[in-house]
């Protein structure tokens, strides 16, 4: 496909903030830490100013981000004169903004089919899922230049297009990059402009990979499961503490749900990246979340990602997944600069050993883990200890707060610190043959089939045995989080059941290569079910209830009637002096001994099916 029609102009938000202390520009500069020394050699990669196919970010001297119209319109450009790069829509934003997917290939394909055909590796990279952290598109940029159109020289890079293909998302976040402000995350040095961290129903995009709330990550998941790259990269910036490094990256390990492509990118491109971004200058690191900033010395914690987030979710479908998280206290320049020289490096390991990582990705889809991890926790085991290349900091009564001030003081250090990695698998369940979800649920049949997940849904209906889980403790949280009121399970109770499925109810089989995401989206006990996000609130809810006035009647009546009942209705006023004291709970205690008690309160209405059944009627559906 060619370039769009010109795009049509969409209104840029401004951020209104009434600041009456604020005077000028911000003052971010001048209250952040000091600023440790930079010279790389990554530096030669910017176009001269002079150069026809100079990024709109090199010509402001790496210091400011084009806006989404200017950005498209470079991107278009590139598209009409380069016939290797060709854009499509994924999808529009709620306000309207296309995301746009640009494919770099030899051929200039233009479908993933096209695509699929040159049977090259594949990169996906996305830049602005949270788009005050930029720095990917202007890095994906130069990079799609000089694989193209840019600079004809010795070491050109044009040559990789023969070997790999890059897809890229310069914005995910469309909307969000347009609510754009001068004010836009205190704690990061730049660009001059920045855009916001959600989007403009102020939900967090890395944050819905599971649950599929909104229309930019259902066109997201849609063109992973299209494109089906080789390797998908997020890339963002990240905060919290000051330290050394520039470029800071992770993915889930071998503890996850892919192991095998856990191994490869530990052996094969975790050695590549860290050398490559060294020979030019930039300072590569582990993923940093330290578990006390005033002193790393108490440790660093290794995530285990859940498939809320872009690494935790392309674990659980078996797509390998790095997380880049540039440090926000280190220049714009330098942090595309390296963002660059990371996406360089992948590209050219790719090349280089892409087969493996399939072979990988492809034992991965048929381990079909049982039992399945549902939880990690850091092991109580004497933790091992890394060298974490830190920046002094010194604690000091601060007036303003009362309390004391944690102030980085911009000299670099070497610690030795412990690795408190979550690699134990702390919950698990065993496999089912499938699930089945009633047809009262279109909308979480939906989501699993736009996660490409397969799904047979009946045509008339059946009666299924089934082991289903009564989860009266579930609790509800007092405040909503990302739209939805998170619940928690409690324990579970388990019950096998006769039950009966509509016609359009759906069965999901678990031998399927994304088997191990629809388990993790239908077990309750796991923190990103559609269950733990609220999806069947409904059934925690009592419809139906039994006056006093009926009930002692009655309960006088069963007790008459039933000598082992009144014998454990005496057992328990006699163990239990709370149910003793209230009256509420004894009368509550004879109603759900009747047959008029609602047997479905608490009764969490997907199924698990524990054996293979002979031929269904149903048609499937799903990538």
């Amino acid at each position: 496909m060619r370039p769009f029609p010109r795009l049509a102009l969409v209104p840029t938000l401004i951020l209104c903030s009434v600041l009456p202390a604020l005077a000028g520009p911000p003052p971010s500069a001048a209250i952040l830490p000091p600023e440790l020394p930079w010279e790389g050699a990554s530096r030669a990669l910017i176009a001269a100013a002079d150069d026809p196919w100079v990024t709109p970010a090199e010509a402001s001297g790496l210091v400011s981000t084009p806006s989404y119209e200017e950005t498209m319109s470079w991107l278009g450009r590139l598209v009409e004169a380069s016939p290797q790069v060709e854009w499509v829509s994924l999808g529009t934003s709620p306000e309207g903004r296309e995301i746009r997917l640009v494919i770099a290939s030899a051929e200039g394909a233009s479908t993933p089919e096209e695509l699929a055909a040159n049977g090259r590796p594949t990169l996906f990279a996305q830049a602005g899922i949270h788009s005050g952290e930029i720095d990917g598109k202007d890095a994906g940029m130069m990079l799609l230049r000089d694989l193209t159109v840019g600079r004809k020289q010795p070491g050109s890079k044009r040559a990789l297009l023969d070997e790999v293909n890059f897809l890229f998302v310069p914005i995910f976040n469309v909307d969000g990059h347009e609510h754009a402000s001068p004010y836009g995350r205190i704690n990061q040095r730049g660009p001059a402009r920045m855009g916001w961290r959600t989007t403009a129903r102020n939900l967090n995009l890395n944050r819905d990979y599971a649950k599929l709330d909104t229309p930019e990550m259902r066109a997201m998941v849609a063109a992973l499961d299209r494109w089906r790259p080789t390797l998908y990269v997020d890339l963002h910036v990240t905060d919290g503490a000051d330290y050394q490094y520039d470029a800071t990256y992770g993915y889930n390990g071998a503890q996850g749900w892919s192991p095998a492509i856990a191994g490869w990118l530990d052996s094969v491109l975790r050695p590549r990246l860290d050398a490559d971004l060294k020979a030019m200058g930039h300072v590569p690191g582990p993923l940093v979340f330290l578990t006390d900033p005033r002193d790393p010395a108490q440790g660093n914690y290794g995530w285990t990602a859940g498939p809320r987030y872009s690494n935790g979710y392309g674990d659980a479908r078996h797509l390998p997944t790095i997380l880049l998280e540039n440090h926000s206290l280190k220049r714009y320049d330098r942090r595309v600069l390296g963002t660059y020289v990371f996406l360089e490096s992948i590209l050219k390991t790719l090349a280089d050993d892409g087969a493996a990582l399939r072979r990988a990705t492809a034992e991965d889809q048929r381990r079909h883990l049982d039992p399945l991890p549902l939880a990690f926790a850091v092991p109580k085991t004497e933790p091992p200890k890394i060298e974490f290349l830190g920046v002094s900091s010194r604690l000091t009564p601060s007036a303003v707060s009362g309390a004391l001030r944690l102030e980085w003081i911009g000299e670099p250090v070497t610690l030795e610190i412990p690795l408190l990695a979550a690699t134990e698998v702390a919950a698990t369940v065993a496999r089912p043959a499938a699930y089945w979800i009633p047809a009262t649920y279109p909308e979480v049949i939906e989501i699993l089939e736009s996660h490409g997940i397969e799904v047979e849904r009946l045509t008339e209906p059946r009666e299924v045995e089934v082991e289903m889980m009564r989860l009266e403790a579930a609790k509800a949280a007092a405040s909503p989080f990302e739209g939805h009121l998170r619940v928690t399970p409690g324990e579970a109770t388990s019950e096998v059941r006769r039950q009966w499925f509509a016609a359009g109810s759906a069965r999901v089989a678990t031998d399927q290569p994304l088997g191990d995401l629809a388990m993790l989206l239908l077990e309750p006990g796991h923190a990103d079910s559609l269950f733990q996000w609220g999806f069947f609130l409904e059934v925690l809810q009592r419809t139906e209830y039994a006056e006093s006035y009926v009930m002692e009647p009655l309960a006088e009546r069963m007790l008459a009637e039933d000598e082992e009942l009144a014998a454990e209705f005496r057992r328990k006023l006699l163990t239990d002096a709370e149910f003793a004291a209230d009256p509420r709970a004894r009368l509550q205690w004879f109603y759900r001994r009747t047959p008029y008690w609602d047997a479905r309160w608490a009764l969490y209405p997907v199924g698990r099916e524990h054996q293979k059944r002979a031929g269904a009627q149903g048609e499937k559906t799903g990538g």
